[in-house]
């Protein structure tokens, strides 16, 4: 079984830029990037935390009144195929992206689990986040 590393959650916001802020000074987290949507990217060296401007309905939310929260979270393999085709026999059905994308350039494919979280799949990571990390102990 391929091992993912998870190095990404997205909280959908209603001010980016006010949510960034409070987990700069809340945690020390750092700002490393961001994109022309109003997203901003931030790190604690090891995971990518992004800031998504999503007006309350999150990707594949279906609710009538607006939530803010977790929006999805995501997964780094060594090998997005074996990735891919480990998390589909799993029961994730695919959302969105390309399945073959070019390892060699960003990219993710979005999945929803069986319970219906929404989450990626890259092996190219995100701004920020680290491959492997040395485990404490």
């Amino acid at each position: 079984m391929a091992k993912a590393r998870m190095r990404h959650i997205a909280l959908s916001v209603k001010d980016p830029r006010k949510a960034a802020d409070f987990f700069i000074n809340a945690f020390g987290l750092e700002e490393v990037g961001g994109s022309g949507r109003g997203t901003i990217y931030l790190s604690d060296g090891t995971i990518n935390i992004a800031m998504l401007a999503r007006d309350g309905k999150p990707l594949g939310y279906q609710g009538e009144e607006e939530f803010y929260g977790i929006d999805h979270f995501g997964f780094w393999f060594d090998d997005v195929e074996e990735g891919c085709e480990q998390v589909e026999a799993a029961g994730a059905k695919h959302v969105m992206g390309n399945k073959s994308g070019d390892p060699t350039s960003y990219f993710e494919i979005k999945y929803r689990t069986p319970m219906g979280e929404i989450f990626d799949v890259t092996t190219s990571g995100w701004r920020g986040a680290v491959k492997e990390v040395e485990p404490m102990g």
